[in-house]
């Protein structure tokens, strides 16, 4: 079976329509009979992308720092402890196809950059992918732009990163 990493906010104060375009990305990745490998908490997004994969009856591997033992999704397939959040991320991408950033806070923009950063570098086979919901993604990629109008990423480096704004045209890569 493939799997999907899922990089996503623990945020309880998401947008509705971040939480529910979440539970559409997992809906139709479980459908296509991919794996999910996420956070494995049951906060925010997380917890949506959790109660999703269980809902649908498909494998669910939750990588966890053990600091963050008391919010473990109770329903996940299999747990992966780390010490650090450095190896949770390394864990979360490992035998992956691909990575996708939905709509996060800082701990999913740095696994969003180190996991670009690893393609740049062949050190990750994976796609790299955002559902820029509503321009969610908007400023992080004028960042690149910018980093690409500096010469400082050269521009098939930052087409490493696929944006789809629908979850449909995000569905229909895979």
């Amino acid at each position: 079976m493939e799997k999907i990493a899922i990089f996503c906010s623990a945020s309880k104060a998401c947008p509705k329509e971040y939480n529910d375009n979440a539970a559409k990305v997992i809906e139709g990745l479980c459908g296509k009979g991919y794996g999910i490998v996420s956070g494995g908490t049951c906060l925010g997004t997380m917890g949506v992308v959790s109660d999703t994969v269980a809902k649908c009856g498909g494998y669910h591997k939750g990588v966890l720092p053990r600091f963050m033992k008391d919010v473990a999704f109770p329903g996940l397939s299999e747990v992966v402890w780390t010490d650090t959040m450095s190896e949770r991320k390394e864990q979360m991408r490992r035998g992956t196809v691909a990575a996708i950033a939905l709509p996060g806070g800082i701990g999913t923009l740095d696994e969003l950059i180190e996991t670009h950063v690893l393609v740049k570098l062949q050190k990750y086979n994976g796609r790299v992918i955002v559902l820029n919901t509503g321009g969610f993604f908007n400023p992080f990629f004028q960042l690149l732009d910018h980093y690409v109008a500096t010469g400082m990423l050269t521009p098939e480096d930052r087409r490493l990163v696929e944006s789809f704004d629908t979850v449909e045209a995000l569905l229909e890569s895979f």
